[in-house]
């Protein structure tokens, strides 16, 4: 099986079913890294699909500097932050947790023990409150530390990965994360208190 990159650059070459392996391996996680930013699917949708139109007339002058995953986050990045200078993003709506993807005191329990025991209503009361709280915080954040957190945090990247998906530095992704985890410190401390 072909490697992304090397479809990228049968692509390049006028390889339009090479170019529906890309869509086809990718287009879940562009419109997943979309909607975690954004809250709207439907945004999330318009974003991904341009996403591919812009690789895809790129196409003729790929070169695979980094991996394709690499660029399709460059591309679907730059097009949040657009759309989010644009527009302020509307609310998520709530389908996906609002935690998805951090780690937790329960992390690894399916692998190692089978499947977690239903949550009682109180504990679903509890999660659905906090899942919310996060929500807001996370919404409230700039652009930018935004982007951060949901690559870093729900798309389980590294600092080095964020940082060539957002086109700067690991140092800068390092202050805008410091100053993410501030801010939501402090939009968090009252709900954190409570329990």
């Amino acid at each position: 099986m072909p490697s992304d990159e090397e479809l990228m650059l049968a692509v390049g070459k006028g390889e339009l079913a090479a170019f529906g392996e890309i869509v086809s391996r990718h287009q879940a996680a562009a419109w997943n890294l979309a909607y975690r930013f954004l809250g709207d699917g439907a945004a999330a949708e318009d974003i991904a699909q341009d996403a591919f139109l812009r690789i895809l007339d790129a196409a003729p002058r790929y070169r695979p500097t980094a991996s394709f995953r690499t660029y399709l986050h460059q591309v679907v990045v730059r097009l949040c932050l657009d759309h989010a200078r644009r527009k302020r993003p509307a609310a998520w709506d709530g389908a996906k947790s609002a935690t998805a993807g951090l780690p937790s005191r329960g992390h690894g329990w399916r692998a190692n023990r089978g499947t977690l025991p239903s949550p009682s209503p109180l504990d679903a009361l509890v999660t659905a409150e906090r899942d919310a709280a996060v929500r807001r915080a996370v919404e409230a954040l700039p652009a930018n530390q935004r982007m951060a957190v949901v690559l870093r945090y729900y798309e389980g990247m590294a600092g080095r990965e964020v940082a060539e998906a957002m086109g700067t530095t690991p140092k800068a992704v390092e202050r805008l994360l410091a100053r993410a985890r501030a801010a939501l410190g402090t939009a968090l401390g009252a709900f954190l208190e409570k329990w």
